[in-house]
């Protein structure tokens, strides 16, 4: 087997914005990262709503209310 065939594996640290760090081995040292399973609202299971640059607020200023409206059935629709 070649020497030069394998990438270089190192005990790295990789550590998550919330504070999680994990130990594991990498080719790359001392990841950092944004987010992991300790604070993914997958995992979590918490919902967060996250609005970007106002863009739900502009939408509501523009159209009105934020929540999807329903119309009535038309009567034809109704009768058919």
């Amino acid at each position: 087997m070649k020497e030069q065939g394998h990438p270089t594996v190192y005990e790295t640290t990789i550590t998550c914005t919330c504070g999680a760090v994990y130990q594991t081995i990498s080719t790359v040292q001392n990841l950092k990262i944004g987010i992991c399973a300790g604070c993914h609202p997958y995992f979590t299971g918490e919902q967060r709503f996250i609005d970007t640059a106002g863009r739900v607020d502009k939408f509501a200023q523009r159209y009105g209310s934020t929540r999807a409206r329903r119309s009535p059935p038309k009567l034809s629709d109704v009768s058919a």
